[in-house]
């Protein structure tokens, strides 16, 4: 991003130069699907695709920004905050969320703009809060806690948007580290950041199908999520060990078939979390490539949240020589793959899935080599 023309735009708008310019990041999630409302462990990355705001501090409590992406302007007034409609409703609700904890928060005049694609699944959302939050924390004199911020930005969306997300992808927006991705415990919010090997590149692959009615669906895995840990007498999925899963349902089978397959996702799926951090650490790329494979046949056969489009792009991704594992990201039914490619291989990959990916199902596929980023920060001028 040229911060330069970010600071031109800031100047045309408010006739000023900006105090600070901040930026987050969006994230992708390596491996750790549907893990996330068991209790258990997921490893996103922050994506070198991000959301920056140029901002100087005012004397009152009015904030005014304009959306360059969009063409929009939008001001509020922090000491009478109301629900509206759009996108500047995560700017309100970070700022309602932020006093409500107690801090002082200042008004500013700011410029925003981003490139995280809308709407592929890659935190476009958490993006503009952690950006938010750290426009408020850099005007209001308010120390930087990734941990702390993170939560604060899921209970804007929460609360205030209206969308029920888990605490991943603000996290890794929060507290990621460049060249790294972020090794995340769902239920302690303790995290590490395990480093990502230097000769692979993640390639995210958009199968330009969306998400269609899967409220419903979510919802029904999660209720057998909750049924099958009652069933092992445990509070959460993330309890039940590879072994124990097996043993127990050797023993019984009381459990139905299809809530067994939904737990056996979930309980293996955690298992390859902590190996993926493992190999990452002794830099086993081949390993790691086979843990997205397994992560993906897993979530197609016993979590069954693939569609035809995300099927087809893993396959098209693992016929290419230079990828070493391919896998969904998400919640499913529809949205984005990964692939986990040899770096001096990454753009000719993209260029072979992208032919073959169009003749095998007819659609665009839009893809994305990116590079592990660091998370939310003030940038250097």
């Amino acid at each position: 991003m040229e911060t330069q023309n970010l600071e031109q735009s800031f100047a045309t708008y408010f006739n000023a130069k900006p105090s600070f310019i901040v930026r987050a990041p969006g994230r992708v999630n390596l491996i750790g699907e549907h893990t996330d409302y068991n209790d258990g462990f997921v490893l996103p990355m922050a994506i070198d695709r991000a959301v920056w705001i140029a901002l100087a501090p005012r004397t009152d409590f009015q904030v005014r920004i304009r959306s360059l992406d969009l063409n929009i302007d939008s001001v509020f007034d922090l000491h009478s905050l109301t629900k509206g409609e759009g996108w500047i409703e995560y700017v309100k609700g970070v700022a309602y969320q932020l006093q409500k904890t107690g801090y002082q928060v200042r008004g500013f005049d700011a410029v925003m703009t981003g490139d995280v694609p809308r709407g592929a699944g890659l935190s476009s959302s958490a993006a503009v809060e952690l950006a938010t939050a750290y426009a408020f924390a850099s005007v209001s004199g308010i120390s930087w806690d990734p941990v702390l911020m993170a939560k604060l930005s899921q209970k804007a969306e929460n609360e205030w948007v209206g969308m029920n997300c888990g605490i991943m992808d603000q996290m890794a927006s929060a507290a990621c580290k460049a060249g790294h991705a972020l090794f995340l415990d769902c239920r302690s919010l303790e995290y590490q950041h395990a480093p990502l090997p230097d000769e692979v590149a993640i390639v995210i692959m958009d199968t330009s199908t969306r998400r269609g009615l899967v409220d419903s669906a979510y919802n029904e895995r999660r209720s057998q999520c909750e049924e099958a840990a009652h069933w092992f007498g445990v509070k959460a999925l993330r309890d039940v060990s590879v072994d124990e899963f097996e043993r127990k349902t050797r023993a019984e089978s009381t459990l139905g078939e299809i809530t067994l397959k939904r737990a056996r996702h979930v309980i293996t799926e955690n298992a390859r979390v902590l190996e993926a951090v493992k190999v990452m650490k002794s830099g086993d790329i081949k390993k790691l490539g086979e843990l997205f494979n397994a992560s993906h046949d897993s979530l197609r056969d016993d979590f069954e949240v693939t569609n035809e489009a995300l099927n087809s792009m893993v396959n098209c991704a693992r016929e290419q020589e230079s990828c070493h594992g391919a896998r969904m990201t998400g919640a499913g039914f529809g949205g984005c793959a990964l692939a986990l490619v040899d770096k001096k291989d990454a753009q000719e990959f993209t260029q072979a899935v992208a032919v073959t990916y169009k003749e095998r199902s007819g659609l665009d596929a839009s893809l994305y080599v990116c590079q592990a980023s660091a998370g939310a920060s003030l940038v250097e001028r």
